[in-house]
């Protein structure tokens, strides 16, 4: 991908390593507004049409406060209910008007390839919130921009390392995003754990091992951790399988407690989780007893999903290289800059 301004944002694959190395550079400039350091009122007037048409806490916020940190408005629809596809109409027709309204539109539904079919119908750049079980982009550059973090703070690289995924492989989109943003670079080994049920697909399966990339699958935890650099969790898609009953099969199959980590895991093994993990009782996936270690990466995820989102925003309005021009200071007392 070689221009940003005015495009869609819809899959991973139109990057290459240059695009990231950008959108990572964007994002580095937008931690003092995150921060609160200071403000910038570079997209004063815009509008973000925040269509999410699944449900959603973090993405759809994120996407919301993104925008907001660069001074622009958003105007919000939730739930398929509550919009006139449940009348019938078509995503493109949807598109041609919502777009009307907006400089910008970030989009979540529940199907597969929705967001590109909505898309073709836009007068303005859209960004793919999450397709389904297919894509989500954001998600995974916010991934590979903590991994990359987290693993400098080690001395090493992405080239080369080891990654474990772990859990619902099949309908975990965020793992298949990853993946293949991950072929970009050099002798990556991949982990893949899961109930053979709940597999990686094998297409993903294909690119990574086209690739170059070392891939070992397994159903078991226990003796397949010990070389994780990096430890990706996901939880059981339940809300993808065709009745709770089939869900909750696989529910609690993979869990990872102190303990767990301390017997099978690298003393520096990072602990990675696109959220909301899932605390009760029954699934308890990555459990509360690691949320002072710090290896858990899973707060930091989402304090970079921010900035990342920041950066697609300005990139994709082509106001980059404008920030600076419109900061102002901040005036209110803030707390964030000491966690």
């Amino acid at each position: 991908m070689t221009q940003f301004k005015g495009s869609h944002i819809l899959s991973v694959n139109q990057f290459n390593l240059d695009s990231i190395h950008t959108i990572f550079n964007v994002a580095e400039r937008m931690a003092p507004y995150a921060l609160r350091e200071k403000r910038t009122r570079v997209l004063d007037g815009a509008i973000l049409g925040n269509l999410f048409f699944e449900p959603s806490t973090r993405t759809r916020v994120s996407f919301g406060c993104a925008f907001n940190l660069l001074g622009g408005r958003v105007a919000e629809t939730v739930g398929m209910a509550s919009s006139s596809l449940s009348k019938g109409e078509s995503l493109y027709d949807t598109a041609r008007v919502l777009s009307t309204y907006s400089d910008v539109i970030a989009m979540r539904h529940p199907d597969a390839y929705s967001v590109r079919e909505f898309a073709e119908g836009s007068r303005v750049p859209v960004i793919n919130g999450g397709d389904g079980p297919n894509e989500h982009p954001t998600q995974a550059l916010l991934d590979l921009f903590t991994i990359q973090k987290e693993l400098s703070h080690a001395g090493m690289s992405i080239d080369g390392m080891h990654i474990a995924m772990v859990g619902d492989l099949k309908f975990g989109r965020t793992v298949h995003s990853l993946s293949r943003l991950l072929c970009l670079y050099k002798n990556v080994s991949f982990t893949l754990i899961s109930p053979k049920e709940l597999a990686m697909p094998d297409y993903v399966i294909a690119d990574i091992e086209n690739a170059g990339h070392k891939v070992t699958i397994t159903d078991q935890l226990e003796g397949n951790l010990d070389k994780a650099d990096i430890l990706y969790l996901t939880r059981i898609q339940e809300e993808r399988f065709p009745s709770q009953d089939e869900a909750n099969k696989y529910r609690g199959k993979f869990r990872l407690n102190r303990s767990i980590y301390t017997q099978h895991c690298k003393s520096n093994t990072v602990i990675m989780h696109p959220l909301p993990r899932d605390s009760r009782a029954q699934a308890n996936e990555l459990d509360n007893d690691l949320n002072s270690h710090p290896n858990l990466a899973i707060f930091r995820q989402a304090d970079n999903g921010l900035l990342i989102r920041m950066a697609l925003f300005a990139l994709t309005l082509g106001v980059d290289s404008q920030l600076e021009k419109y900061e102002c200071p901040v005036n209110w007392y803030s707390r964030k800059a000491d966690f």
